[in-house]
């Protein structure tokens, strides 16, 4: 149980943090109605953008099947975390970020009908697609999922 509350109140902070910030984006940039600003000169911008689909602009408009396919994945998650989380800290910390990077987006998608994303980065007209620290969270996750899953012992300290 002490775990299970310690993981709730983990992804409730990181999620608040997600909030903020996108909250954050809003109030500053008018809700998209003030220019982007640059934050180092020719690299990284915050702006603001209303993402209507997935990564990097796929199924734009599916707003809803998105939010279905998150509750979906969280559930999944929760049922099997045992065989996707490794035993240890490496694993308590991509489930934590996994649930509050889902959470962030998923509140979003319902509670906005987007996804609020700030962070542009560009170099000499190359540019990432912009994201939120959500999708940071779900990128490190990852990262973190796929390494430990080299581990030959299974276990994540």
């Amino acid at each position: 149980m002490r775990l299970f509350i310690y993981t709730f109140v983990a992804v409730a902070n990181l999620v608040l943090l997600d909030q903020a910030v996108k909250h954050w984006a809003i109030v500053h940039f008018d809700c998209g109605r003030l220019p982007p600003a640059e934050v180092v000169d020719g690299f990284w911008s915050m702006v603001y953008v209303e993402n209507r689909g997935a990564a990097w602009g796929m199924f734009q408009g599916a707003v809803w099947p998105l939010a279905v396919f998150a509750v979906a994945a969280l559930a999944l998650l929760l049922w099997r975390r045992k065989d996707f989380f490794a035993p240890g800290w490496t694993g308590a910390l991509c489930e934590v970020l996994l649930y509050a990077g889902l959470v962030g987006n998923l509140f979003d998608r319902v509670f906005r009908g987007c996804v609020i994303d700030m962070f542009d980065f560009h170099f000499r007209g190359w540019y990432f697609p912009v994201f939120n620290v959500a999708d940071i969270y779900i990128t490190f996750a990852a990262f973190l999922l796929i390494a430990t899953s080299f581990r030959k012992d299974g276990d994540g300290r």
